[in-house]
């Protein structure tokens, strides 16, 4: 059965997260935006860890994947998972780096939270920030279970991933030690896609997992993968992404990697953007203040690769880049904000009539869907799922902007509705 799967979100109790982020909204946020399995996130906050053990039931005995008790289907199964920092020494150098962590089972989560809660402070936040290397975490997980997942997250961006340039390594051998053959995927991360990882020869046997980072209800599933399980268990996707299986590995969903906020070098502060070769023209100096710049994702992916880019490994599967449904509609309905009423209620029209988020942008045929809305949004949609796009690309933590219609469009779509 198709199962899409957004391995990687984050609690209210993160940093910078909405307070919406309760398992119910969650729960919720998935049957409309068409997620089946969803990350618990944050699974080391004590009151977090709370209410998945209170409102949360296995789906069936030993799956590994649980449900809203409340709820009579189990349509959207949760999945035991966070995020952890990592900041430590290293050869002489502070290391910074995210890991994702998936934990089989309740058992498991409670013996690693004992264990980090007597060494660490995992009670001041969400994703808690832990002195530990990346080889010491391995070996704590799999001395509790060896059916834990982890796998470095977002891998390329500046701070706080594995090849980041400011503070990762430049093999997962140098991160991991021993532990490298037991790390079974990467996660790219909103700056980069599949195609850009395919550069670099020695991801070739990992699992590539795109997941949202969702820090708020509406980025669910910006980011997610497409997996055809049998039996829907944890024990099964861990299989999958062990083995790397191309029968149940069916795809992933992609941000346009342009739009995240770290794709292009640049000086936020400066408002200086660059491409890796003028980065390399100014010896990777802002041209306005001579500061350090921050060097992104693509000049990274460049440095590192050993391929071209356009090469595609004979075992990797099929991607689709996506913009979110709400700001497809609002840049149609030519409103600033996907949040405001307007967006919104024609964003609940087209799901109340039509299914769900990912269903509308990705397989319903859009003569249907003309029935419920305008052509201009109708058009939108099309023009996403071709990549017929404008954008500007993200630097040193500003998001990319993306551009479905020109001005000029606009205004003569404007001009059709005044007269």
């Amino acid at each position: 059965m198709k199962q899409v799967l957004d391995l990687h979100i984050h609690s209210k109790y993160s940093r910078a997260c909405s307070p919406q982020l309760i398992l119910e909204n969650i729960d919720q946020a998935c049957r409309v935006k068409g997620v089946d399995i969803i990350a618990t996130g944050d699974f080391t906050f004590p009151e977090w860890f709370d209410d998945i053990k209170n409102k949360l039931e296995e789906t069936k005995t030993g799956a590994g994947l649980y449900k809203l008790k409340r709820n009579e289907d189990d349509k959207i199964k949760f999945l035991l998972s966070t995020e952890l920092a990592l900041i430590y020494k290293s050869d002489g150098k502070v290391r910074r780096i995210h890991i994702v962590v998936h934990a089989p089972n309740i058992e498991a989560v409670k013996e690693l939270n004992k264990f980090l809660d007597k060494k660490y402070n995992i009670r001041s936040d969400g994703r808690p920030i832990l002195g530990m290397s990346a080889v010491d975490l391995a070996k704590l997980c799999f001395s509790i279970d060896k059916n834990f997942l982890i796998y470095p997250a977002h891998i390329w961006t500046p701070w706080f991933a594995v090849f980041g340039s400011k503070s990762g390594f430049d093999s997962l051998e140098e991160c991991f030690g021993k532990y490298t053959d037991r790390i079974y995927a990467i996660e790219t991360g909103l700056s980069s896609d599949p195609e850009m990882n395919w550069q670099l020869s020695a991801l070739d046997k990992l699992t590539i997992l795109s997941n949202s980072d969702a820090h708020s209800l509406p980025n669910i599933g910006r980011e997610a993968n497409i997996f055809d399980l049998d039996d829907i268990s944890y024990k099964e996707i861990y299989e999958v992404i062990k083995t790397k299986n191309l029968d149940k590995l069916k795809g992933t969903i992609e941000f346009y990697p342009e739009e995240g906020m770290y794709h292009y070098d640049g000086h936020r502060e400066c408002g200086v953007r660059l491409t890796p070769a003028e980065t390399k023209k100014h010896h990777n100096l802002c041209p306005a203040c001579k500061k350090p710049l921050t060097v992104g994702v693509l000049s990274r992916v460049e440095e590192l690769a050993d391929r071209p880019f356009g090469f595609r490994p004979d075992k990797s599967v099929d991607f689709k880049k996506l913009i979110e449904l709400d700001k497809i509609i609002a840049e149609a309905m030519e409103i600033k904000s996907r949040s405001s009423k307007k967006v919104q209620s024609e964003y609940q029209n087209l799901v109340n009539n039509t299914g769900s988020e990912l269903d509308i942008l990705i397989n319903l045929n859009l003569d249907k869907l003309a029935k419920f809305t305008s052509p201009q949004i109708i058009e939108g949609i099309k023009r996403v799922r071709n990549g017929n796009l404008t954008i500007e690309p993200g630097f040193d933590g500003q998001y990319g902007l993306i551009k479905i219609f020109k001005d000029e469009e606009k205004n003569s779509h404007q001009q059709k509705i005044l007269f």
